[in-house]
Parts: structure tokens; sequence; C-alpha cells
């Protein structure tokens, strides 16, 4: 496959742009947010599901999936695509940040990661090259090389030395990649260090990947950190290859990143809000628990095409969320997902006709954003509860 991605036009006043990317399942039109299903489902939703809401692609996880069925059971089903029933296109993550989060749970060197399983306190063991694998036997369209994620901290020196490594282990993976129907994505390290950012941009392209990521941000630093760190980044990277800016996906966010010239984006914040009560509307998140929406009969978000706006009533979500009944979780996440497909899409549009700076500020000026001290609080409480919950496994015996 020799060209993989196009971009057919670019805003002159911002850099957002939109594109195509080319995969052997289909195509993807940019900017896309992907819907995050880390073990093969997108949580409550079905195939049908997403391809209603408008997804075009979605992401999987290779160390959810590796751990659990395992990956010879999904090649022993016919691949990831069949496995799970999505027909489009695919990306994998290494599951990096996954293992780096294990804390007490895992040791790495240059070799690679050994880690104990989240799930049973198994032992098992990671290279760069078994990560480029394990994606290759799922059948991913887009796979990602193994980096190692530091968290976020103010120490240049823990930076530099994960940014290094993520560097070794990038040029292993690229060197075992071979297989053209499958693209390989570098992932840009540096954390709040725009010179690392700088180097590290320098470095993987000098690879030549067919795409590349920004990890390593929205773990902790304020949202002016990580947009000027976006910034740094993506004036590095070359133009014919499509940006993928990992883990960010509310809407104020996606509109600000798409503006500084990123097209994909991955992140479990539109199904867990959802899950949550929290529902998408252009004026900002609405609580559906809350008393005032009892007993009010419209939609959630006027002029919304998704299934939840079109047939049910604010007052009926809040009686589901109020009630625990499982019927919320799945409307609730058909909305979020279908709020997002529809603002890239938006956005899309914009940035071909001309118009997205205007449509920028005008989304902005209307869409109430969380708290950023509220928001930061948040993020480090789900930081801490993810980790929490693999470090019980601490304790816990090998079979």
């Amino acid at each position: 496959m020799s060209q993989t991605f196009e971009v057919e036009k670019t805003c002159p006043r911002t850099g957002a742009r939109a594109g195509v990317i080319i995969t052997s399942h289909g195509l993807v039109p940019t900017p896309v947010f992907m819907p995050v299903g880390s073990q093969a489902t997108v949580k409550a939703l079905t195939p049908d599901d997403l391809r209603d809401v408008g997804a075009t692609i979605v992401l999987s996880n290779a160390y959810h999936l590796y751990l659990r069925p395992g990956v010879h059971v999904i090649e022993k089903m016919g691949g990831l695509h069949r496995f799970m029933g999505w027909s489009g296109p695919m990306l994998t993550d290494s599951g990096g940040y996954q293992i780096f989060s294990l804390a007490s749970l895992r040791r790495v060197d240059d070799r690679g990661v050994i880690f104990r399983s989240h799930i049973d306190g198994s032992e098992h063991s990671l290279t760069p090259e078994d990560a480029i694998e394990l994606q290759r036997r799922m059948g991913a369209d887009i796979i990602m090389v193994l980096d190692e994620c530091p968290p976020y901290t103010k120490d240049v020196g823990q930076v530099r030395q994960a940014m290094e490594r993520t560097h070794k282990w990038a040029e292993r993976c690229r060197r075992v990649a071979r297989d053209e129907e499958q693209q390989v994505f570098g992932i840009v390290q540096g954390g709040v260090f725009a010179d690392l950012r700088r180097e590290s941009s320098e470095y993987l392209t000098s690879l030549d990947f067919a795409g590349y990521a920004i990890g390593g941000l929205s773990l902790g630093e304020g949202k002016e950190e990580t947009l000027a760190m976006v910034e740094e980044t993506v004036a590095c990277l070359p133009a014919a290859k499509p940006r993928y800016l990992m883990g960010v996906g509310s809407p104020e966010d996606l509109v600000e990143n798409v503006a500084r010239g990123v097209d994909l984006f991955d992140s479990a914040l539109p199904t867990r809000t959802a899950r949550n009560g929290a529902l998408f509307t252009d004026k900002g998140r609405l609580n559906i628990r809350n008393a005032r929406y009892r007993e009010l009969d419209e939609a959630i978000e006027p002029g919304c095409d998704c299934y939840t706006c079109q047939r049910f009533s604010v007052a009926y979500l809040n009686h589901l969320f109020r009630s625990s009944e499982l019927l919320a979780y799945r409307l609730a996440t058909i909305h979020n997902l279908r709020f997002v497909m529809r603002l890239m899409g938006r956005m899309r549009q914009a940035i071909v006709e001309g118009g997205f700076g205007d449509f920028r500020e005008g989304f902005l000026a209307e869409y109430r954003t969380t708290d950023e001290d509220v928001r930061l609080a948040q993020k480090q409480r789900w930081l801490e509860r993810a980790v929490r919950v693999r470090d019980e496994c601490d304790s816990t015996e090998e079979p």
C-alpha cells in the first residue's frame, strides 16, 4: 500500500486540516474520533450501534486482549474484525500506557517489560518485537509501537530516560514491521518539555513511520501545557503523515487540537461520562440525574439525530439513571458518541468549506467547559483509582 493518507484541505487561519486515511478495511475521513473498545467492545454498544452513530474506525487494546481472551483465541476466530463483528478500519494500541500504569506490577529495561497481569497476577514479558507481532496477529489496520509513557512530572531526567527508551524500542519495532497491509505509527514522548518534544519528533520522523502519535499528555498537566506541547510536536511532524493525539476526547479539546493540525483522537471520556450520567450538549455537559430534569419533555440536544434524542425525553433518561436501569448506559453512550461524531463531521465540513476559524470561535463561545481545577482533580482521582485497582493484584498468588 503506497499511499495511506491524503490531505484534502487545510485551514490557513489555524492549521486544521481535512484528509482521509486509506486502509484495507475502508477509508477514514479526518479529523476523526475513535471510540475506545479496549476489550473488543465499546461498552454498552453493538457494532451496529457504532455504525449508526457514525463511527468509521474503532480502537482496541493489545494489552487487554493479550491477557483475555488471548491472541490465539482471536486468531482462531478469524482475527479481531471478525471476532468483534466490526468490518471497518481498526487501530490497536500496544498497551504501553496500561503496562506502565501498573506501577509495582512491572519491571522495565531496554530489552522490554516484565509485568504481572492485573487480572490474576500471572507474570508476562513483552518486548517491542512482541508488541508488533501480537498486533499483526490480531489483524488491525493501524498498529502502535511499544513506548514508555512516564507519569506527569517536572523531572526532566525521568522524562528523558523514558523518551530515549521509547526511541530505541521504536527503531526495533520499525525493523520487524513489514506487513504493508498494516500501518505502524510511532509515538512521540517528551512530557511537558518543548525541547524533548522536538527531539523526539525529529528522531521518530527519521524512521519514516506511516503516522505519528503524540503520547504522554493529558496525564495531569493543565490544558495550556497540553496545547503548547501539541503545537511544538505538530510543527515538527511531516504534513504528509497523519497525526494522532492519544487520550483526548472532551469536545472543547477536540476543537482546540483540530485547530492545531491533529487528525485522529481517542478517549474513553465520552463513554465513561455517559455511564456516569454526564451528557454532552453544544452548551456543555448536563448531569441527567439532576432533579430539574425529572419532568423535562424534550430531547437532550435539540437537533441531535441520534437514536436517543429521536426517541426519548430527558425525563425518561433521568428516570432510567435514578432507577439504575441498564438501558440508561446504552442510551447515554449512544448520545455522547453521536455528539462527538457530529462534532467531528461539522469541523471537517467547516475546514473543507473554508469556515473552520469561525466555527471554532462560535463553538467555544457557547460551550461551557468543566472548571480546570475540578477537571484536574477528577483526572487525578481517576488515575489513582485505576492504579489502585491494578495494585491490588500485587498480593495475588500466581496460578
